[in-house]
């Protein structure tokens, strides 16, 4: 009798050590760290603050989240997406860059003018097809909880205003890790040059490159006027959506339900952070205007759609016409 009862007294000491079983959510607490490659103002983080904020109220503060931006634990995305992979970051909002590297069907949304506007961007994104591109991330060990958004990304230069394609040829520009936007700029007639995010600045500063192109948010709060980027084309040539993603070691540690939690909530911050991104563009335009820089609204963006067609063909290989077509013609 007394082995017995001893066995039963192990085995719930077992279960309340490592979170599991009835009541076992109340017998932990983690502190987790979340990392991005933008400030506390962007919308990434702005995101990240309110999803810290549910967590902690969700789980009665069993699960705290502390905010790392601006690269504080890793020298750009690559680099702390392994973060994700190995455990030693918990939690990553981040741009889809150099996401194909580890789930290469992620590299299909990052083809030109795939879509119309963000009706269609959210019909897609949170639709079965956003689901597949989140779920193909398990093969990489990165557990993928939702798409936030980085936004439409515009061209920007300090040689002078690009309305048409033909405006930036031959323009040096910094673009993302990313196979399908190198082969799109340089079918556009521009020179793309891949670069880590946190070396943008200086490099602009010191015209190593003339350009890059972001989202407005991006632009706007690492305030790359002040870098000589007084020339901002609103192309939307490509829609970023942004993966937020967590350590499957963080996520496999808790028990099942703040893994419901993690999920839902993950989710419905998604929404949040996309409105909160699209709400803010207009100031933000406005806001460059006043400050000197030259906001071009007009841009011919047929004739950027038409220089950046042939890398459909290009990665015809990778991605099939009909792969692309179920996006493009999302109602």
């Amino acid at each position: 009798m007394k082995k017995v009862f001893m066995l039963v007294f192990a085995v719930l000491m077992a279960l309340a050590f490592t979170g599991v079983g009835t009541g076992a959510a109340a017998e932990y607490k983690v502190v987790w760290k979340l990392a991005s490659t933008q400030s506390m103002d962007h919308p990434y983080m702005v995101g990240a603050q309110k999803f810290a904020d549910l967590m902690k109220e969700r789980t009665n503060g069993r699960i705290q989240t502390k905010l790392y931006p601006s690269n504080q634990l890793g020298k750009g995305e690559r680099e702390m997406t392994e973060g994700i992979q190995q455990g030693a970051i918990d939690l990553l909002v981040t741009s889809t860059g150099p996401l194909g590297g580890f789930s290469p069907s992620i590299n299909i949304l990052d083809f030109p003018f795939l879509f119309r506007d963000f009706k269609h961007v959210d019909l897609v994104m949170d639709g079965p097809i956003g689901q597949k591109l989140l779920d193909d991330f398990s093969k990489a060990n990165i557990k993928a909880l939702a798409f936030w958004e980085n936004g439409f990304r515009n061209l920007t230069n300090a040689k002078g205003p690009v309305k048409k394609v033909e405006d930036g040829k031959g323009l040096k520009i910094r673009t993302m890790e990313n196979k399908v936007h190198l082969a799109a700029w340089k079918a556009a007639g521009l020179n793309p040059t891949p670069m880590a995010w946190g070396e943008v600045f200086t490099a602009l500063q010191q015209k190593v490159i003339d350009g890059q192109e972001n989202p407005i948010a991006v632009y706007y709060s690492a305030k790359l006027w002040d870098a000589g980027q007084k020339f901002f084309s609103l192309s939307q040539h490509v829609y970023s959506p942004s993966p937020f993603l967590m350590s499957p070691k963080a996520f496999n540690a808790l028990p099942k339900e703040d893994q419901q939690i993690v999920v839902k909530t993950a989710l419905e911050v998604a929404k949040f952070q996309r409105k909160v991104n699209r709400d803010g563009e207009e100031f933000k335009l406005q806001d460059m205007a006043k400050k000197g820089v030259t906001v071009t609204r007009d841009v011919d963006k047929e004739s950027f759609k038409k220089a950046m067609a042939p890398v459909y063909e290009q990665f015809k290989d990778q991605f099939s016409k009909a792969e692309i077509e179920t996006i493009m013609n999302a109602k």
